[in-house]
């Protein structure tokens, strides 16, 4: 990890380009799964909630490996140089990557080892180990194995007529240590076995056998069963091993005729991605790793030894099977504004006045009553819609279905290349074609990643456009677990730009010229950049609050610094990587860094600036990254109506900059530092406040 660069003389003029002055992406990335394990360690964190935590940090870290690393193993194949301002290189980024890997790592099984199972046991919920098993247990278990896990087992005793299988990315697999000749005289020192994704992984023992909350893991049982597999073998070892691999999909879409018929023929191939991180159970002996390494191509850096189950994300399973609901966070009923528990339809309060929703504080369900009404309204002629991640199955496709059958205008932006989802995506833009929705699926080579609906409603003085413009998915159960800002307006500048821009999807001509949005790629890096110089040109008198996912665009960062030297005051809540480096004298010391980890998953992004006493504030889909800002379509809307802006500063801005229960403050050289000290039953949760808020002051749902 680099450190923070010395301070400057102070007659120099420090080089905004020095390497020295930011943090690695990556590193970051890796940082943020810090403070999500922290929670898992928490105890003043709900029991099944830091079991939660502690799944959440397995599934970040194998996206990570599966496209970070991933990308990075490639780069040091084909020999890459440095690509990112803080000019690590491949080679180094690697190591420091894997020995931070590797620190997250070992301290994930430490907390379950050491802390969660033993507090799990106490509240009668157990992980039985085999040698716990009681006779009756024992029984019912060899039952289980032959009815529902014997048959779809294949051993593979590994020889030239049985190579080695093809494993799938993160599947569970077994290496078996085999002693003895097979009926034809043969010896084959080990096997391969396994466990179809269709067995789950973690088995209830029946109440009657056990206690109320018992559970095994399959590895157990055919741990304990494989002598059925080799009969007249000696089993000399049972390891589990898991390969994540490389699951970004390669298309060229300039060189496709048809990206959803490309994207489907590519699919099945990513289980079987070039390999990038190898784990094994601590107990694998060290000539059953090389064998391992040696096939799957791996090196020293890409082997993880784990202290227990290779595959903690599983365990998240336990949480539906246990009915304890003092054991996780208490349940709240998204509010309502009282406008959206009015009799007319949601059209006549537009027209009176926009709609902001703060999620999931705030009920998505007048997002949903939009399009629904949108639907089955008889004046409304056309609906216009984005889709990045949703599900086929959701109220949102339902929707555009009725009103397609209904013989509406409908048209759907299909974002095929949402990472992980595009298979969900393929089906639902089959669904939707098949009722006559007008699909497309993007713009070649940039994803579309806003998130707008466009109605259009014929009335008396002609066709008005509604819309919706937010900061989150169209998914309905993120809704409820990510923070994110829904906008709903009939605003004239605002309407006639979204139009504009689903013109420019469909269309293909120039970028159009927008009244008040800004666009990625064309107008929101440069938008932004000159509302931050215009910041910078005020000296002290500037101020700027943002709060992003993600700050890593190194012209943006160079930007803040130079704020910073002017005297502006900044303040940023990043939630996961940031590469800006505060605190740094004569460079950014006027610049502070927080993250907040808690219950929800901080996810709006809202910009604000000072302007000299005229306050400018946009919400947006787009965090500060390149890919953001240059490679994608994105929408970042003005919020003009004084109010609504001083009700989004003062909730996702000021509250958040008041918490010292949930906050980590960053340092100069990447690290964070948990501004909670005690549990001070006094302490500020801005998530906490605001549930409180919503809780007194709106309907419910």
């Amino acid at each position: 990890m680099n450190e923070a660069p010395a301070p400057q003389k102070a007659d120099a003029a420090p080089s905004l380009d020095n390497p020295d002055l930011y943090f690695n992406r990556d590193l970051s990335i890796l940082e943020f799964n810090r403070r999500v394990l922290a929670l898992a360690d928490d105890p003043h964190v709900p029991l099944l909630e830091r079991l939660r935590f502690l799944t959440i940090v397995s599934n970040n870290l194998d996206e990570f490996f599966e496209v970070r690393m991933a990308g990075l193993l490639q780069r040091r194949k084909f020999g890459a140089g440095p690509s990112g301002p803080d000019m690590l290189g491949p080679n180094l980024e690697i190591e420091a990557v894997a020995k931070m890997a590797h620190e997250i790592i070992s301290a994930q099984y430490r907390c379950l080892n050491q802390r969660l199972l033993p507090a799990l046991a106490k509240e009668g919920i157990r992980l039985l180990r085999r040698r716990e098993w009681q006779a009756a247990q024992r029984r019912w278990i060899s039952s289980y194995f032959q009815s529902e896990v014997l048959p779809l087992l294949t051993p593979l005793s590994l020889d030239p007529a049985h190579p080695f299988p093809k494993v799938q990315n993160k599947g569970l697999n077994f290496a078996i240590a085999l002693e003895g000749q097979d009926a034809y005289g043969r010896h084959s020192p080990i096997a391969i076995v396994q466990a179809p994704r269709i067995l789950s992984r973690i088995i209830q023992i029946p109440t009657h056998l056990a206690g109320p909350h018992d559970f095994v893991f399959l590895s157990s049982i055919i741990h304990e069963h494989v002598q059925t597999l080799f009969p007249g073998l000696t089993i000399q070892g049972f390891y589990q091993f898991r390969v994540t691999r490389n699951s970004e999909l390669f298309v060229d879409e300039e060189e496709v005729d048809n990206l959803l018929d490309a994207l489907a023929d590519e699919l099945p191939m990513r289980p079987f991605g070039e390999a990038v991180r190898l784990e094994v159970a601590s107990n694998c002996p060290r000539e059953v790793i090389d064998y391992l390494l040696k096939h799957f191509e791996l090196g020293e850096d890409n082997l993880y030894s784990l202290l227990g189950p290779v595959n903690l994300s599983r365990l998240a399973a336990i949480i539906d099977m246990v009915p304890r609901h003092d054991l996780l966070f208490p349940p709240f009923v998204p509010g309502l504004p009282s406008v959206c528990t009015r009799p007319e339809n949601i059209f006549a309060q537009l027209r009176e006045a926009p709609i902001l929703l703060h999620h999931p504080y705030q009920s998505f369900n007048p997002v949903l009553d939009f399009l629904r009404q949108a639907a089955s309204d008889p004046q409304v002629i056309g609906i216009k819609q984005t889709l990045y991640r949703t599900t086929p199955d959701s109220p949102i496709i339902d929707a555009l279905i009725e009103a397609a059958m209904a013989g509406k205008q409908v048209t759907a932006v299909v974002e095929l290349k949402a990472r992980f989802d595009e298979a969900n995506n393929i089906r639902m833009a089959e669904r939707l074609e098949e009722v006559g929705v007008q699909v497309v699926y993007g713009v070649v080579n940039h994803k579309v990643h806003a998130k707008m609906i466009l109605v259009l409603r014929r009335e008396e003085d002609g066709i008005r456009l509604y819309g919706h413009l937010g900061t989150g998915n169209y998914h309905p159960r993120n809704a409820r677990i990510y923070t994110d800002l829904s906008l709903l307006t009939t605003h004239p500048d605002i309407t006639a730009d979204m139009n504009d821009l689903f013109m420019h999807i469909t269309g293909m001509g120039k970028a159009p010229q927008l009244r008040c949005l800004l666009q990625s790629p064309f107008t929101m890096f440069s938008g932004i950049r000159d509302a931050i110089e215009a910041e910078t040109r005020l000296g002290v008198k500037g101020r700027i609050i943002a709060r992003v996912n993600a700050l890593v665009e190194p012209d943006l960062i160079r930007a803040l610094y130079r704020a910073s030297q002017a005297g502006v005051e900044i303040d940023l809540v990043v939630r996961g990587a940031c590469a800006l480096r505060p605190g740094i004298p004569g460079v950014s010391e006027c610049i502070r860094v927080r993250s907040i980890v808690g219950r929800f998953l901080e996810h709006s992004r809202v910009y604000y600036f000072g302007n000299d006493g005229h306050p400018k504030l946009w919400i947006s889909s787009a965090d500060w990254m390149g890919r953001n800002l240059f490679r994608r379509l994105e929408v970042a809307v003005p919020i003009l109506d004084p109010d609504l802006r001083a009700r989004i500063l003062k909730e996702t801005l000021q509250l958040y900059l008041e918490d010292d229960c949930n906050a980590w403050v960053m340092r100069a050289n990447g690290t964070y530092d948990f501004l909670r000290k005690t549990p001070d039953a006094a302490c500020k949760s801005a998530q906490d406040r605001l549930l409180e808020h919503y809780n007194r002051s709106s309907h419910h749902a």
